[in-house]
Protein backbone atom coordinates (compact mmCIF):
# COMPACT_ATOMS: atom_id res chain seq x y z
CA UNK A 1 0.00 0.00 0.00
CA UNK A 2 0.89 3.53 -0.69
CA UNK A 3 2.39 5.15 2.81
CA UNK A 4 1.16 8.62 4.06
CA UNK A 5 3.63 10.85 4.68
CA UNK A 6 2.27 13.91 5.92
CA UNK A 7 -1.67 15.12 5.09
CA UNK A 8 -2.91 18.84 3.87
CA UNK A 9 -6.34 18.91 4.17
CA UNK A 10 -8.61 21.75 2.78
CA UNK A 11 -11.08 23.08 5.06
CA UNK A 12 -9.66 22.62 7.58
CA UNK A 13 -7.01 24.59 10.03
CA UNK A 14 -3.58 22.85 11.30
CA UNK A 15 -3.09 23.01 14.78
CA UNK A 16 -0.60 20.99 15.51
CA UNK A 17 1.93 18.58 13.63
CA UNK A 18 3.95 16.25 15.98
CA UNK A 19 6.69 13.39 14.76
CA UNK A 20 3.80 11.17 13.71
CA UNK A 21 0.15 13.10 14.65
CA UNK A 22 -1.30 15.53 12.46
CA UNK A 23 -3.58 17.86 13.95
CA UNK A 24 -6.24 19.29 12.87
CA UNK A 25 -8.66 21.70 14.49
CA UNK A 26 -12.49 21.20 13.40
CA UNK A 27 -14.56 23.75 15.09
CA UNK A 28 -14.24 25.38 18.74
CA UNK A 29 -14.52 22.19 20.37
CA UNK A 30 -12.88 19.18 18.44
CA UNK A 31 -10.04 18.36 16.77
CA UNK A 32 -9.19 15.86 14.07
CA UNK A 33 -6.06 13.45 15.09
CA UNK A 34 -4.23 11.96 11.98
CA UNK A 35 -1.88 9.18 12.52
CA UNK A 36 0.77 9.14 9.50
CA UNK A 37 3.04 6.71 8.34
CA UNK A 38 6.20 8.90 9.55
CA UNK A 39 8.32 6.96 12.01
CA UNK A 40 10.58 8.58 14.42
CA UNK A 41 13.91 7.88 16.04
CA UNK A 42 16.92 9.55 18.15
CA UNK A 43 14.40 12.90 18.05
CA UNK A 44 14.33 12.70 14.15
CA UNK A 45 11.49 12.16 11.73
CA UNK A 46 13.14 9.69 9.17
CA UNK A 47 12.71 10.27 5.28
CA UNK A 48 11.16 7.19 4.40
CA UNK A 49 8.02 6.15 6.28
CA UNK A 50 6.38 2.92 7.01
CA UNK A 51 3.74 2.12 4.96
CA UNK A 52 0.23 1.04 6.92
CA UNK A 53 1.82 2.07 10.18
CA UNK A 54 -0.64 5.00 11.24
CA UNK A 55 -3.58 2.70 10.54
CA UNK A 56 -2.00 0.14 12.91
CA UNK A 57 -1.25 2.80 15.44
CA UNK A 58 -5.05 3.85 15.12
CA UNK A 59 -6.55 0.73 15.49
CA UNK A 60 -4.76 -0.82 18.24
CA UNK A 61 -5.38 2.45 20.15
CA UNK A 62 -9.15 1.76 19.93
CA UNK A 63 -9.36 -1.70 20.47
CA UNK A 64 -7.47 -0.48 24.16
CA UNK A 65 -10.41 1.98 24.42
CA UNK A 66 -12.66 -0.60 23.67
CA UNK A 67 -11.10 -2.87 25.83
CA UNK A 68 -10.60 -0.87 29.02
CA UNK A 69 -14.55 0.53 28.72
CA UNK A 70 -15.83 2.59 31.36
CA UNK A 71 -13.03 2.40 33.72
CA UNK A 72 -11.28 5.51 31.86
CA UNK A 73 -12.62 8.54 30.13
CA UNK A 74 -11.01 9.47 27.29
CA UNK A 75 -11.32 12.38 24.67
CA UNK A 76 -12.81 9.89 21.10
CA UNK A 77 -16.04 11.09 20.36
CA UNK A 78 -15.66 9.30 16.34
CA UNK A 79 -13.77 6.89 14.02
CA UNK A 80 -15.45 6.95 11.05
CA UNK A 81 -14.30 9.99 8.85
CA UNK A 82 -17.56 9.47 7.00
CA UNK A 83 -19.78 10.05 10.09
CA UNK A 84 -17.57 13.19 11.21
CA UNK A 85 -18.30 16.78 10.14
CA UNK A 86 -18.37 17.70 6.09
CA UNK A 87 -15.10 19.64 6.50
CA UNK A 88 -13.72 16.23 7.09
CA UNK A 89 -15.73 14.10 5.43
CA UNK A 90 -14.77 15.29 1.70
CA UNK A 91 -10.90 13.79 2.96
CA UNK A 92 -12.68 10.16 3.85
CA UNK A 93 -10.40 8.15 1.57
CA UNK A 94 -7.56 9.31 3.03
CA UNK A 95 -8.17 9.60 6.36
CA UNK A 96 -9.86 5.47 6.71
CA UNK A 97 -8.45 3.92 9.59
CA UNK A 98 -6.16 6.36 10.85
CA UNK A 99 -8.58 9.40 12.17
CA UNK A 100 -10.52 10.06 15.42
CA UNK A 101 -12.36 13.16 15.74
CA UNK A 102 -11.74 14.18 19.55
CA UNK A 103 -13.00 16.52 22.39
CA UNK A 104 -10.77 19.40 22.98
CA UNK A 105 -8.19 19.20 26.62
CA UNK A 106 -5.91 20.48 27.71
CA UNK A 107 -3.16 18.09 28.09
CA UNK A 108 -0.83 17.51 30.98
CA UNK A 109 2.85 18.47 30.92
CA UNK A 110 4.44 14.46 32.04
CA UNK A 111 4.31 11.46 30.21
CA UNK A 112 3.38 8.94 32.56
CA UNK A 113 5.28 6.05 32.40
CA UNK A 114 4.74 2.38 33.54
CA UNK A 115 7.54 0.08 33.43
CA UNK A 116 6.99 -3.11 34.36
CA UNK A 117 10.89 -4.54 33.87
CA UNK A 118 13.69 -2.95 34.52
CA UNK A 119 15.04 -2.18 30.65
CA UNK A 120 15.96 0.78 28.75
CA UNK A 121 16.64 4.01 30.04
CA UNK A 122 15.72 2.74 33.45
CA UNK A 123 18.73 -0.04 33.31
CA UNK A 124 21.16 2.57 32.59
CA UNK A 125 19.64 4.63 35.77
CA UNK A 126 19.87 1.79 38.30
CA UNK A 127 23.73 1.04 37.34
CA UNK A 128 24.59 4.54 37.83
CA UNK A 129 22.50 5.07 41.05
CA UNK A 130 20.87 2.03 42.37
CA UNK A 131 17.90 4.39 42.10
CA UNK A 132 15.41 5.11 38.90
CA UNK A 133 13.41 8.35 38.76
CA UNK A 134 13.86 8.92 42.34
CA UNK A 135 13.07 5.76 43.39
CA UNK A 136 15.41 3.47 45.80
CA UNK A 137 15.53 -0.14 43.97
CA UNK A 138 17.20 -3.46 45.69
CA UNK A 139 20.46 -3.94 45.15
CA UNK A 140 21.35 -6.59 42.68
CA UNK A 141 18.97 -6.45 40.23
CA UNK A 142 19.83 -8.36 37.03
CA UNK A 143 18.73 -6.44 33.73
CA UNK A 144 15.45 -7.29 32.38
CA UNK A 145 14.16 -8.05 36.28
CA UNK A 146 10.25 -7.80 36.06
CA UNK A 147 8.78 -5.02 38.80
CA UNK A 148 5.96 -6.76 40.71
CA UNK A 149 3.91 -4.33 41.02
CA UNK A 150 5.01 -2.24 37.96
CA UNK A 151 6.73 1.27 38.75
CA UNK A 152 5.47 4.63 37.53
CA UNK A 153 8.15 6.69 36.83
CA UNK A 154 6.82 9.86 35.09
CA UNK A 155 8.49 12.08 32.70
CA UNK A 156 8.78 15.71 31.38
CA UNK A 157 7.36 16.34 28.27
CA UNK A 158 10.05 18.09 25.90
CA UNK A 159 9.09 20.21 23.32
CA UNK A 160 12.83 19.75 21.33
CA UNK A 161 15.37 17.19 22.73
CA UNK A 162 14.83 14.08 24.87
CA UNK A 163 12.38 13.70 27.61
CA UNK A 164 13.55 14.15 31.15
CA UNK A 165 12.77 11.62 33.96
CA UNK A 166 11.67 12.94 37.47
CA UNK A 167 10.39 11.76 40.68
CA UNK A 168 7.05 11.41 41.54
CA UNK A 169 7.96 14.59 44.00
CA UNK A 170 8.66 16.30 41.37
CA UNK A 171 5.03 15.60 39.39
CA UNK A 172 3.39 16.35 42.74
CA UNK A 173 5.15 19.47 43.45
CA UNK A 174 3.99 20.61 39.65
CA UNK A 175 0.57 19.25 39.36
CA UNK A 176 -0.84 18.85 43.03
CA UNK A 177 -0.87 15.68 45.45
CA UNK A 178 -4.10 15.12 44.09
CA UNK A 179 -3.95 15.11 40.17
CA UNK A 180 -0.05 13.43 40.31
CA UNK A 181 -1.87 10.46 42.56
CA UNK A 182 -4.52 10.37 39.99
CA UNK A 183 -2.72 10.12 36.62
CA UNK A 184 -0.16 7.90 39.00
CA UNK A 185 -3.04 5.82 39.82
CA UNK A 186 -4.95 5.52 36.36
CA UNK A 187 -1.63 4.78 34.50
CA UNK A 188 -1.00 1.49 36.59
CA UNK A 189 -4.91 0.59 35.72
CA UNK A 190 -4.44 0.98 32.25
CA UNK A 191 -1.30 -0.79 32.24
CA UNK A 192 -2.02 -3.45 34.45
CA UNK A 193 -5.31 -4.33 32.48
CA UNK A 194 -3.73 -4.31 29.54
CA UNK A 195 -0.41 -6.12 30.38
CA UNK A 196 -3.10 -9.04 31.79
CA UNK A 197 -4.94 -9.36 28.36
CA UNK A 198 -1.45 -9.18 26.61
CA UNK A 199 -0.29 -11.58 28.50
CA UNK A 200 -3.46 -13.50 27.75
CA UNK A 201 -2.42 -13.67 24.13
CA UNK A 202 1.38 -14.32 24.46
CA UNK A 203 2.53 -11.11 24.21
CA UNK A 204 4.35 -8.84 27.51
CA UNK A 205 4.15 -5.17 27.16
CA UNK A 206 7.24 -4.36 28.81
CA UNK A 207 6.34 -0.54 29.64
CA UNK A 208 4.57 2.12 28.18
CA UNK A 209 4.05 5.61 27.87
CA UNK A 210 0.36 7.27 28.46
CA UNK A 211 -0.69 10.99 28.40
CA UNK A 212 -3.56 12.53 29.90
CA UNK A 213 -5.89 16.03 29.87
CA UNK A 214 -8.31 17.41 31.43
CA UNK A 215 -11.55 18.73 29.99
CA UNK A 216 -14.02 20.74 32.09
CA UNK A 217 -13.01 19.09 34.80
CA UNK A 218 -12.70 15.99 33.98
CA UNK A 219 -9.74 13.72 33.24
CA UNK A 220 -9.38 11.82 29.84
CA UNK A 221 -7.31 9.56 28.90
CA UNK A 222 -5.29 11.30 25.33
CA UNK A 223 -3.52 10.35 22.11
CA UNK A 224 -2.17 6.83 22.02
CA UNK A 225 -2.58 4.12 24.23
CA UNK A 226 -0.50 1.12 24.18
CA UNK A 227 0.94 1.16 20.83
CA UNK A 228 4.71 -0.07 19.30
CA UNK A 229 5.19 3.75 19.29
CA UNK A 230 4.71 4.28 22.77
CA UNK A 231 5.29 0.91 24.27
CA UNK A 232 7.45 -1.89 23.96
CA UNK A 233 6.27 -5.37 22.94
CA UNK A 234 7.90 -9.00 23.58
CA UNK A 235 6.36 -12.00 22.37
CA UNK A 236 5.99 -14.28 25.84
CA UNK A 237 7.86 -17.47 23.87
CA UNK A 238 10.71 -14.96 23.91
CA UNK A 239 11.14 -13.52 26.90
CA UNK A 240 11.10 -17.46 28.09
CA UNK A 241 14.14 -18.17 25.75
CA UNK A 242 15.99 -15.28 26.94
CA UNK A 243 15.51 -14.13 30.30
CA UNK A 244 17.06 -13.29 32.46
CA UNK A 245 20.30 -12.03 30.89
CA UNK A 246 19.23 -11.76 26.94
CA UNK A 247 17.68 -9.86 25.07
CA UNK A 248 13.96 -10.70 23.43
CA UNK A 249 13.49 -9.35 20.39
CA UNK A 250 11.32 -6.18 20.40
CA UNK A 251 8.04 -6.11 18.56
CA UNK A 252 8.03 -2.53 18.09
CA UNK A 253 9.76 0.06 16.19
CA UNK A 254 13.24 -0.96 17.95
CA UNK A 255 13.94 -2.95 14.67
CA UNK A 256 14.89 0.51 12.89
CA UNK A 257 16.75 1.82 16.14
CA UNK A 258 18.78 -1.15 15.63
CA UNK A 259 19.43 -0.86 12.38
CA UNK A 260 20.34 2.98 12.66
CA UNK A 261 22.93 2.06 15.30
CA UNK A 262 24.67 0.30 12.65
CA UNK A 263 24.96 2.83 10.59
CA UNK A 264 27.75 6.12 10.26
CA UNK A 265 25.19 8.50 11.53
CA UNK A 266 25.88 10.81 14.31
CA UNK A 267 22.42 11.21 15.69
CA UNK A 268 22.70 15.25 14.41
CA UNK A 269 22.47 15.40 11.21
CA UNK A 270 19.89 14.23 9.10
CA UNK A 271 19.12 10.64 8.95
CA UNK A 272 19.77 8.24 6.62
CA UNK A 273 17.07 6.72 4.45
CA UNK A 274 15.64 3.46 5.65
CA UNK A 275 16.30 0.52 3.27
CA UNK A 276 12.72 -0.99 2.02
CA UNK A 277 13.75 -4.45 3.59
CA UNK A 278 14.17 -2.24 7.27
CA UNK A 279 10.81 -0.73 6.39
CA UNK A 280 9.39 -3.85 5.53
CA UNK A 281 10.45 -5.23 8.76
CA UNK A 282 9.27 -2.68 10.48
CA UNK A 283 5.87 -3.29 9.38
CA UNK A 284 5.52 -6.66 9.69
CA UNK A 285 6.19 -6.39 13.55
CA UNK A 286 3.54 -3.72 13.91
CA UNK A 287 0.76 -5.46 12.17
CA UNK A 288 1.85 -8.76 14.04
CA UNK A 289 1.46 -7.03 17.54
CA UNK A 290 -1.52 -6.04 16.54
CA UNK A 291 -3.01 -9.52 14.86
CA UNK A 292 -1.47 -11.35 18.39
CA UNK A 293 -3.23 -9.13 20.69
CA UNK A 294 -6.63 -8.20 18.97
CA UNK A 295 -6.77 -11.86 16.94
CA UNK A 296 -7.78 -10.86 13.76
CA UNK A 297 -6.37 -8.61 10.66
CA UNK A 298 -5.67 -4.99 10.90
CA UNK A 299 -9.23 -3.35 9.52
CA UNK A 300 -9.00 -0.61 6.52
CA UNK A 301 -4.67 -1.91 6.04
CA UNK A 302 -5.53 -3.21 2.62
CA UNK A 303 -8.24 -0.86 1.50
Amino acid sequence: MRALATTSLDGLRPFHRGKVRDVYEVDDDHLLLVATDRISAFDHILPDPVPGKGIVLTQLSLFWFSYLGTSVEHQIVETDPRRMPDAVKRHADVLRGRSVLVKKAHVHPFECIVRGFLLGSGWKDYQATGRLCGIELPTGLRKNAEFKPPLFTPSTKAKAGHDENVSFERMQHELGSALASELRDKSLLVYTRCADHARSRGIVICDTKLEWGDRRGKTLLVDEVLTPDSSRFWKASDAAAHLPDGDPPSYDKQVVRNWLETQPWDKQSPPPRIPADVQALAQARYVEIYETIVGRSVPELDG
